[in-house]
């Protein structure tokens, strides 16, 4: 199936390894060029040289203000264009109501929420008909994830945000997109495990839980984002898209 990417360009936060990477991967593999973002100059640049000359990394701090028109502008310099956004951030720390701090709330905030919110304004701005705005998110938009309290606070809203947004650039070609990972096998999910003080045990157990009884390999949440960001989705805007073997029970 041609999915239409060829020669378009994304930018991609959070990238350099994890669901961004894959994702920017497999635009990459289907024609597309990508803009990836990391913390560091370094990370960034050698994330984007192991995926070829269609791929530039920069720096970037998603609770920076700038970054967002900075990284639009350094796409349609080096590549011409600009077709979309996948905004993907780390996960906030793990805790408790009770145990998670004021300003581990404030900083979350900032980066995983505003910083997001800032992202898509911004491309939402810049995009033209055909353009794509995806926000990775998480399960815990629909049910809380035990000891992530901040993530179960801040994911609801954006996907509130993101179906605002969808309707309001709808008229103008725009699409809006949420991708909602379950547990797929990445850093992140392997240090969730870890706090279990077992982690095989508590991968074992969680496996169970799912119904194709193992976790995810980023690969697979790369194909279902890149899709959704490709003009072979172009009916599609609004939802939110669960890539988690089946882990969540609702309809």
């Amino acid at each position: 199936m041609d999915l239409g990417l060829t020669d378009r360009t994304y930018l991609v936060t959070g990238a350099t390894r994890g669901l961004g990477f894959a994702t920017a991967r497999e635009l990459v593999a289907d024609g597309a060029n990508v803009v990836l973002t990391g913390r560091s100059e370094e990370a960034a640049a050698k994330a984007a040289a192991s995926l070829g000359e269609r791929a530039l990394g920069l720096a970037a701090d998603n609770s920076d203000p700038q970054a967002p028109a900075r990284l639009v502008a350094a796409a349609r310099e080096r590549f011409g264009r600009f077709d979309g956004v996948l905004i993907s951030v780390g996960g906030p720390p793990p805790g408790t109501a009770a145990d998670n701090t004021d300003e581990q709330w404030q900083t979350a905030f900032e980066t995983v929420f505003l910083g997001a919110v800032r992202f898509a304004r911004t491309a939402a701005a810049e995009l033209g008909e055909g353009g794509v705005i995806g926000f990775v998110l998480s399960g815990s938009v629909y049910e809380p994830i035990g000891g992530l309290t901040i993530s179960n606070g801040l994911r609801p809203g954006l996907a509130g945000f993101a179906k605002s947004l969808a309707d309001e650039v709808g008229p103008r070609g725009i699409r809006v997109v949420g991708v909602l990972p379950g547990r797929i096998a990445t850093d992140r999910m392997t240090q969730l495990d870890a706090l279990s003080g077992d982690p095989e045990g508590s991968r074992a157990r969680n496996s169970t839980t799912i119904p194709l009884r193992r976790y995810g390999d980023p690969a697979e949440f790369g194909r279902t984002a890149a899709f959704l960001l490709s003009p072979a989705a172009s009916y599609v805007t609004g939802v939110m898209v669960p890539v988690d073997g089946g882990a969540r029970r609702g309809f």
